[in-house]
């Protein structure tokens, strides 16, 4: 691609994206939970609700006010015979708006950026209209709600409620029952939102600037990839700790490790909070011409006794039921993220079948097998069958030899509690770096060929 066409499809791109930045509100107190709903409904019925508001219009050549973002206090889901009622309260007007996706049913709830301030929030019965819901930062200056259901719905529009009775503001959004029929009639994004998402995923793909100065031709390019962040939290530890933010600080640490070596040009698909769905992470991979991309997550299992570290290739079937239950688990990111499916991933789509890629498959496993060795001598592995294989869709780069490396089980105490530590993460690090340094060693007898090729 020529230079400056990728620059100038990277300035159009990051416009239709957008971004926000602010400061830290306290919030207001608030008066008993219990009462919301029947405040709400006493003021819909007196014709107080206001429509929610829209963004001023900006003036020519005026200076843009640097504004601290909305702050979400709380929510509240009542359920009713006829209507789910979901009450958001925060701190200052947010324009919010709402689009329904199929295939799973969901409704999302899309607004600017803003900070969350929930502590514990309600959770529906999980037997009514609403299943579960989640929420967090989609996008730089993008945040949302992804309400999952049981049943398919209609949306109502949101409606504003002003301050009163000690609260803030109030979005209120009604969710009737109706037929599949009419849901699926009216799923999809809306045409801006598909035009950003799809500005998102051409960043994503172009390849990269190219460096200011020469860079040494002997030197790999490791991408890290760690998994989840933003609005997909990932697993929970029985500690507390979220999967996203445990992969990220080892993400940043194994980074640090690898480029103190001076052998590599390290990148990651993303050095914050924020979500990028899968395809973006394979098209990451594959932009900066990765030799290794890393994956790193950790898991969990209804047995609290199961424990140690384990790591995955990609393979055409799963080595057992476990690994290919945990496959769909983290294949449904963008699910959990409300990305509109309906397009398919016919990027990542089967390409397993192609020669190319079972090479890639070939060297991803002795990667997996020389660090599963180095991993053990500091810190527990997985008793039974530690190397595992299943379709995950974050490793189908056709070109990129790819693991995903399980760290250890957050649902089991003592993985949990050493995953907590700075000294374990400092020595894992330490392990995978080894086991890159391993991987592109010459090859005894093999002088002719590249470093780490088999």
């Amino acid at each position: 691609m020529n230079r400056r066409l990728a620059a100038t499809l990277g300035i159009l791109a990051a416009w239709l994206l957008g971004a926000g930045t602010g400061a830290e509100i306290t919030p207001k107190p608030k008066p008993p939970a219990a009462a919301v709903d029947d405040i709400i409904s006493n003021l819909l019925r007196d014709d107080t609700v206001v429509p929610s508001p829209k963004p001023p219009l900006a003036q020519p050549n005026a200076p843009l006010p640097t504004i601290a973002p909305p702050i979400i206090m709380g929510v509240r889901i009542g359920e009713h015979r006829d209507r789910t009622r979901f009450v958001v309260e925060v701190s200052d007007p947010v324009a919010m708006r709402t689009f329904t996706l199929s295939s799973p049913n969901r409704v999302v709830i899309d607004m600017p950026v803003v900070q969350w301030h929930l502590d514990a929030p309600p959770r529906p019965t999980g037997q009514g209209v609403v299943r579960s819901y989640r929420y967090g930062l989609f996008r730089p200056g993008n945040s949302r709600f992804v309400i999952d259901l049981n049943m398919a719905v209609s949306v109502s529009n949101a409606l504003v409620i002003p301050p009163t009775g000690g609260y803030g503001y109030r979005v209120v959004i009604d969710l009737f029952p109706t037929s599949q029929a009419k849901f699926d009639q009216g799923a999809g994004w809306p045409a801006d939102l598909r035009a950003r998402e799809a500005a998102a995923a051409l960043l994503a793909a172009l390849p990269p600037t190219p460096p200011q100065t020469p860079l040494a031709g002997e030197k790999r390019v490791i991408v890290i990839d760690p998994g989840h962040g933003g609005i997909d939290t990932g697993t929970s530890g029985v500690n507390g700790l979220q999967e996203k933010d445990l992969v990220l600080d080892e993400a940043l640490r194994l980074s640090r490790e690898l480029t103190r070596r001076g052998r590599y040009i390290v990148h990651l698909t993303r050095d914050s909070d924020v979500y990028i769905p899968l395809k973006d992470r394979v098209n990451i991979g594959r932009s900066w011409r990765a030799d290794l991309f890393i994956s790193l997550h950790a898991d969990s299992n209804p047995d609290s006794g199961v424990n140690g570290l384990s790591i995955y290739t990609l393979s055409e079937s799963s080595s057992d039921k476990e690994a290919a239950a945990l496959a769909r688990k983290e294949n449904q990111s963008d699910v959990i993220a409300g990305v509109d499916l309906t397009g398919g991933n016919s990027s990542v789509a089967p390409i397993l079948i192609d020669l190319a890629q079972r090479d890639t498959m070939n060297r991803s496993s002795r990667f997996a097998q020389g660090a599963v060795t180095l991993l053990a001598r500091d810190t527990d592995i997985l008793p039974r069958q530690p190397l595992r294989a299943a379709g995950f869709v974050v490793l189908k780069a056709p070109d990129v030899p790819s693991v995903l490396i399980e760290l250890g089980y957050l649902s089991n105490d003592g993985d949990a509690a050493q995953m907590n530590t700075v000294r374990w993460r400092n020595t894992i690090a330490q392990s995978i770096a080894a086991a890159v340094d391993g991987f592109f060693a010459p090859t005894v007898g093999a002088s002719h060929s590249p470093a780490g090729e088999p």
